[in-house]
């Protein structure tokens, strides 16, 4: 978990199980990260071993990011992440934030 913890991590590796993304379109799918943040974390993830940078082309040289096999295996714990969070955001909507699930009141019976 503290590997899946980093920030942006389960994001870049999501975006990169759909196939091979060039530098620019996991910029783009990931609205709001900066380029130094992408940039630090496909390197992470290329040292342990779960994404591979590969040159396509001679003229102009261009690179492509793809998990490896072991970031494949990765997409299980990730899709069941999404699933519970996804039930988790429809439990919010059935009772909007800053308040618990409502709790029916106990009736006090005399004697």
């Amino acid at each position: 978990m503290a590997f899946l913890g980093g920030a942006w991590t389960p994001n870049v590796v999501w975006f990169l199980s759909g196939g091979p993304r060039r530098f620019g379109e996991l910029k783009h799918d990931l609205e709001g990260i900066s380029s130094k943040m992408l940039t630090q974390r496909l390197r992470q993830l290329e040292e342990t071993g779960v994404v591979e940078r590969v040159k396509s082309g001679e003229n102009p040289l261009s690179l492509e990011y793809r998990l490896t096999s072991i970031g494949s295996e990765l997409m299980p714990a990730i899709e069941a992440i999404v699933q519970v969070g996804l039930r988790l955001k429809l439990l919010e909507e059935k009772c909007p934030a800053g308040r618990t699930k409502p709790v029916r009141p106990r009736t006090l019976r005399a004697g």
